[in-house]
């Protein structure tokens, strides 16, 4: 897609909290106020001035917003008043946009009202804690009656040394605070009650026996609402979850997927109906699915808003259960839609589902047989422990037998389900690892159980039914590990130790690492990294680098920020705060991209000195460039990427797997520039159109402008000697903008804004409809509004449409911003602002018959060129010289940059009311700010618990990474959607091999040829090797081909002196080698692939 106290509570900046009660409120009276608020933001909060009262909260030991009293928090709450959207006051939108993108404002609304229980507080308790406080939930009660121990130092990231001794919730709470004030964080340090859990809607338990969870599970199946009721254990390499969510549990969304839609082409009259839509897109429905219809024409009986279910589901057509053929005759239109049903889960209680579990969700299928082992495996643990009041030894084998014969007895006394076969192999690791829990494991489980969590208070996504089961043994040392390696050190990496041993420690400790990117990934794997000790000896070194600056949106899921931190580097930040996790952790943080251009600070010896490369990056240019670094210098590249509840994990291993680069996804789907233009059918295609027009009119024209005035001569020399239709553009924009449209008074931007609205909504509709009536017809024939295109309607503007007002005020005070005319105070009053709109004089407007508008949907260019451009760019030239002459000495424009992230600049406020104004011409179904903000920002969604889960998977592989001996059956890429829930986990897929008479080669092969060859001794070295070259390049020029005589001249020259020469390439003093691509036959004539080859010349 991330504990300690940087400060004490005095210094936290609260700029905006949401309460108790889901409130919004503002930061306290006497805070630092850490920014500088523009005009426009001035304007805004001045507007939105409503009170609201204050809630109460009361637990046994709260952290209070404010004051740390430990009994209630209060806060002051004003309302915030979106413009254009009265919606939602409660959700901070800034903080949440991310995660409001995956769940919608009715979720958050139920997650904000939430009361969760965490019992045990070592480090799976912590990931669940941290995912849930940065979720958003009312209040996170922490229960622990244990104290810190140097053992629990390996997991639980809220720890440091000076905790040891201390309770083990009080330890965590004032850490887990600071991660999000808006959330009431209480202890309990006592042993708890049944009647006690009534308080929350959702409790966890992650260190209990299994007695007492049944005890506990019998109370809240029966209890009046259930109370959902998760258990999750994680013991070395070994994972359980259980959840009940009462006897009825109804999902509401079962996978958080958009409706499925489409448009029609035809309705047959017939039984059953034939439904074709339109090939714009492949149809997603299944058979089973139910869709309503609207706005058919002709065979309106279909519009009565009646489900139907589909039949017969192909790509573009399918069938509905319904006699069609005494309907009226189907006309054109029509849009269909999925109706999403809701689902009833029949939880059974722990009880029972230990005895009979039901289906086990499969994960691995190389695993198909491990759950039902699991299964007995973590009961024989509970007896264990019950038994012998400790966990098994690390390295004992008599504790060894004794657990594999607790299992052995539980699977004899099972009168159904008994396995035929006990891996006593899979059950020794079990033991050994028993009492360890692993960061990685924590932080895998912790996303689970934390989005568990989120479904039981929500009914968001379908949840886990009911156990699940999960090992990677694999991640164990390759060679077979001596029990006295398993002993405890006393260090704080004992835990892992147990479970891999002091050698494989010393390996992490001494690793050479580089992270890219410190987002929501980089900040969950630095604490996972620290935890785990990699980087943390004397030969190690962790590197990070990112150079991006933090913004408020991120602090919902990258939770090595703070508000405090907002507008700083956010490697350096993160790489402060992993050092506090672990002070041993030798790590430098610097804020350059990785790219072509900063080769000479990510440099040869740079890269050949590191063990792992490990990718945090959010795109996949950024990825494919880090790939091809890693192939080059053949480094292990562990990839890993989030969307929404979906994740996925790629371990690409030198000469063991394929690279990152082999197989792509294929390209989104671009709609046509005359769709965007002309003939939208989507919200999507009207917010493309939005973005567009706010660019140009509001950042790319006062740009040009600034360009035309900082250097004229220098610009219109420039535009003529481009002498196109995008130069002709630019001066007409920059001379409607100077002259007719420049604006020197707010009065001047109301009429601007007015006169836009009627040119978008009103007057290109018109010229629109005039070019195409309703009932013209294409070449062939055929109706030229047919689907997709829809037949649009010009608005009618009126002050008392609130939407159109909103839309003239906003357009109208950026347009100011970009004059640099200040904004009057009487913009507020509704009255005086709609007055002022009704002042502007609108002129008519009359359509024209020579009007050409681009229907092609191949055009990429909807500027029309013309043979007179030259001409008329000379003549715009003297016109704008003209302009120049009338304006204010020194005049400058302010172009605006779209900030999507920021509410109170009236830049969604715009875009959105461009989006809507032109839905509403097309009849497409509007959106709010908040939807409009995730198309037109082209916002990622993103959830912590997705994260945590990728970051997990990925750690528990470094350990085979770093170890170095696996084979690629131990490797696991992985893909995973929490919403499902699915989890699909497969060995990666090895290279493509290239033979060659005895020999073989991979992508990840390079040849070297070192001293400094000759042109001559290169092509002797490879015809050695039977290969005949015809063609040497480097870079775009050719160094050789046989084809040219001359180039037999160049047999004496060095290949150095070729390329520098020749290529003209820049070698810099610390660049050693440089690289070639050769073009070989074999003695047949068969073209021959080979590695690239590196010429060393130093």
């Amino acid at each position: 897609m991330r504990f300690w106290c940087f400060g004490s509570s005095s210094h936290y900046m609260l700029p905006r909290k949401r309460a108790v009660g889901g409130e919004v409120v503002v930061k306290e009276e006497g805070e630092p106020n850490y920014s500088t608020e523009s005009p426009i933001k001035k304007l805004r909060a001045a507007a939105n001035t409503d009170d609201s009262k204050s809630n109460d909260y009361k637990n046994n030991t709260t952290i209070d917003n404010s004051n740390n009293s430990n009994n209630s928090s209060k806060d002051v709450k004003v309302p915030i008043m979106a413009l254009g959207n009265g919606n939602s006051n409660d959700i901070d939108e800034d903080l949440h946009s991310r995660q409001l993108a995956v769940y919608g404002r009715e979720t958050m609304r139920r997650l904000f009202a939430s009361n969760i229980l965490v019992s045990g507080l070592q480090g799976l308790g912590a990931e669940i804690a941290k995912n849930l406080v940065l979720a958003g939930v009312k209040s996170v009660t922490l229960h622990d009656d244990g104290v810190v121990e140097l053992w629990d130092l390996s997991s639980n990231f809220f720890f440091s040394e000076d905790d040891i001794g201390k309770n083990r919730a009080l330890a965590c709470v004032q850490k887990l605070q600071e991660l999000n004030n808006a959330v009431v964080i209480s202890t309990l340090t006592t042993e708890l009650t049944k009647e006690q859990l009534s308080d929350f809607q959702a409790v966890v338990f992650t260190d209990i026996s299994l007695e007492k969870a049944i005890e506990f599970n019998d109370y809240c199946h029966n209890h009046q609402p259930p109370i959902s009721f998760i258990k999750s254990e994680v013991r070395g390499l070994f994972g359980s979850v259980f959840c009940d969510f009462g006897p009825e549990f109804t999902v509401l969304d079962v996978d958080g997927e958009d409706p499925h839609t489409g448009i029609i082409a035809s309705i047959s009259n017939d039984n059953p109906a034939l439904i074709a839509c339109v090939d714009d897109e492949r149809l997603e429905f299944q058979d089973g699915d139910l869709v309503v219809f609207t706005e058919v024409h002709g065979m309106t009986e279909l519009n009565d808003g009646k489900p139907r279910k589909i039949k017969n589901a192909r790509p573009y057509s399918f069938t509905i259960e319904e006699d069609t053929t005494n309907f009226a005759a189907y006309e054109k239109g029509g849009i269909v839609t999925q109706v999403k049903q809701p689902k009833v889960l029949n939880f059974k209680p722990l009880r029972e589902a230990l005895k009979d579990p039901g289906d086990f969700l499969l994960i691995d299928f190389s695993k198909f047989d491990r759950p039902p082992l699991l299964h007995l495996a973590f009961q024989a643990l509970d007896k264990f422990i019950s038994e012998l009041g400790r966990f098994p030894v690390a390295g004992s084998e008599d504790d060894a037998k004794k657990f594999i014969s607790l299992v052995t007895n539980i699977n004899d006394s099972l009168a159904d389900g008994r396995l035929e076969e006990i891996d006593h192999k899979i059950l020794r690791h079990f033991a050994f690892g028993a009492r360890a829990v692993l960061s990685p494991m924590a932080a895998m489980f912790g996303g689970i159980v934390g989005q568990e969590v989120v479904k039981a208070c929500s009914a968001k996504f379908h949840p886990l039914f009911q156990f699940f089961y999960f090992d990677s043994v694999e991640s164990l040392p390759s060679e077979t590990l001596d029990p006295s390696d398993l002993k405890p050190l006393n260090s704080r990496y004992d835990a892992q130790i147990s479970v891999f041993g002091a050698k494989l420690q010393k390996k992490l400790e001494d690793s050479k690492v580089f992270t890219v990117g410190s987002g929501a990934l980089g900040c969950e794997f630095l604490k996972n990294l620290a935890l785990m000790g990699v980087s943390c000896g004397k030969e190690g070194k962790l590197t990070i680098t990112d150079d991006d600056v933090i913004e408020k949106s991120n602090l919902s899921r990258q939770f090595l920020f703070r508000d405090w931190n907002i507008g700083q580097a956010k490697s350096t930040v993160a790489a402060s705060a992993a050092a506090l996790i672990n002070g041993r952790l030798n790590i430098e943080a610097l804020q350059n991209r990785a790219s072509p251009d900063t080769e000479n600070v990510f440099d040869d010896t740079f890269w050949e000195n590191l063990d792992v490369v490990i990718n945090a990056l959010d795109n996949v240019n950024a990825r494919l460039y880090i790939d091809q670094r890693c192939l080059y210098f053949q480094k292990p590249l562990l990839e890993s990427g989030t969307l929404g509840a979906k994740c996925n994990t790629q371990m690409v291993v030198p000469h063991l797997t394929e690279n990152y680069g082999a197989s792509r996804d294929p390209p989104e789907k671009q709609a046509p520039m005359c769709t965007v233009h002309s003939f939208p059918h989507n919200i999507d295609h009207c917010l493309t159109w939005a973005r567009s027009e706010f660019e140009g009119l509001l950042e790319k024209v006062p740009a040009e402008v600034n360009a035309y005035l900082t250097n004229p001569a220098e610009y219109t020399t420039a535009m003529m000697n481009a002498g196109d239709a995008q130069a002709r553009n630019n001066l007409e924009s920059v001379i409607e903008c100077l002259d007719k449209e420049r604006c020197e008074t707010f009065q001047d931007c109301i009429s601007w804004a007015r006169l836009k609205f009627e040119d978008y909504f009103v007057n290109r509709v018109k010229q629109l409809t005039y070019t195409f009536p309703e009932d013209a017809k294409t070449s062939s024939g055929t109706p030229f509004w047919s689907a997709p295109k829809r037949f649009p309607r010009p608005l009618q503007f009126s002050v008392d449409d609130l939407s159109h007002l909103q839309f003239i005020m906003g357009a109208s005070i950026l347009r100011a911003e970009t004059f640099n005319i200040p904004i009057p105070d009487w913009v507020k009053s509704h009255t005086k602002f709609a007055d002022a709109v009704n002042k502007v004089i609108v002129p008519d407007f009359q359509p024209k018959k020579d009007v050409k508008i681009v229907t092609d949907e191949k055009a990429t260019n909807v500027l029309p060129a013309s043979i007179d451009d030259a001409v008329v760019i000379n003549e715009l030239i003297v016109k704008l010289e003209k302009c120049k002459e009338q304006l204010p000495p020194a005049f400058k424009m302010n172009p605006i940059q779209f900030e999507k992230d920021d509410d109170t600049n009236y830049h969604m406020d715009v875009i959105a009311g461009f989006a809507n104004m032109r839905a509403r011409n097309y009849g497409i179904p509007e959106v709010d700010k908040l939807k409009a903000k995730f198309i037109a920002g082209r916002i990622i969604p993103a959830i912590a618990t997705s994260t945590a889960l990728a970051t997990g998977l990925v750690c528990l592989e470094l350990y085979k990474v770093l170890d170095g001996g696996h084979k690629l059956e131990d490797y696991r890429n992985t893909f995973a959607n929490l919403a499902l829930p699915l989890f699909s986990m497969a060995e990666p897929v090895p290279p493509k091999v290239i033979k060659h008479q005895g020999m073989s080669w991979t992508v990840w092969d390079r040849w070297i040829i070192k001293d400094s060859p000759t042109l001559e001794q290169l092509l002797q070295w490879l015809k050695e090797k039977g290969l005949n070259a015809y063609s040497i390049s480097y870079g775009s020029c050719l160094l050789y081909n046989s084809m040219f005589p001359r180039h037999r001249d160049r047999m004496d020259k060095k290949m150095v002196d070729l390329a520098t020469g020749v290529a003209k390439a820049e070698l810099p003093p610390y660049r050693k080698h440089f690289d070639v691509v050769v073009a070989c036959e074999d003695e047949e004539d068969n073209d021959i692939d080979i590695p690239q080859i590196s010429i060393y010349f130093k």
